[in-house]
């Protein structure tokens, strides 16, 4: 079995994050993909996070076809940080090749998660190219450091198999939602309401 670990705060999910977990699923030849949908991103303030049932609600409206889990297990597993996710999951299913899923956007910033770099050292890593951070995500710290593990695009089929570190970077068509875009949008209509209203 190969699964893709797709963890975000999906607030809210967007139509770009079915795009990175469907164009991993096809390239990687994934059997399943799974949304792990953070209870708290400990790098995010916790009164712009939704609540929990809602952004899963949100990531199931487009985690479409039997390929697509989306699940709280990070809040049953009481796990904040996903490194602690990644090696829980190992240990509970020995037989299954995991690879973790991020968009470029998170490749940027990889670096600020607890245990970046055991993370790159527990499983093989897929990044999916997303609008105006590719270039900025190709040169960010992660990127640089473990530059000498990057497969080839045209070689991503066979990361699941490959003993970490190993990543890949997939470029391909562009979605260009944003969970930052639609936050701002909703925050915007909200405080516009009343002014209209009066």
């Amino acid at each position: 079995m190969r699964v893709g670990l797709y963890g975000g705060s999906f607030n809210p999910a967007h139509e770009g994050h079915a795009h990175v977990a469907e164009t991993a699923r096809r390239r990687l030849n994934l059997d399943r993909v799974i949304w792990l949908v953070s209870p708290q991103n400990p790098l995010k303030a916790r009164h712009e996070t939704a609540d929990l049932a809602q952004r899963i609600a949100g990531a199931q409206n487009l985690a479409h076809g039997r390929h697509m889990i989306v699940t709280d297990v990070e809040d049953r597993l009481g796990s904040a940080y996903t490194i602690d996710t990644v090696r829980a999951l190992k240990a509970r299913f020995p037989g299954v090749k995991f690879v973790w899923v991020m968009g470029a956007d998170s490749l940027a910033s990889f670096h600020r998660w607890r245990g970046w770099t055991q993370i790159m050292r527990e499983v093989p890593v897929a990044v999916v190219s997303r609008p105006w951070i590719a270039l900025k995500s190709r040169f960010s710290p992660a990127a640089r450091r473990f530059a000498r593990f990057r497969i080839p695009s045209q070689a991503a089929a066979t990361l699941p198999d490959r003993k970490p570190p190993a990543w890949t970077f997939l470029r391909g068509p562009l979605n260009f939602q944003s969970s930052t875009a639609l936050r701002e949008r909703t925050t915007r209509a909200r405080q516009a309401a009343p002014r209209e209203a009066g």
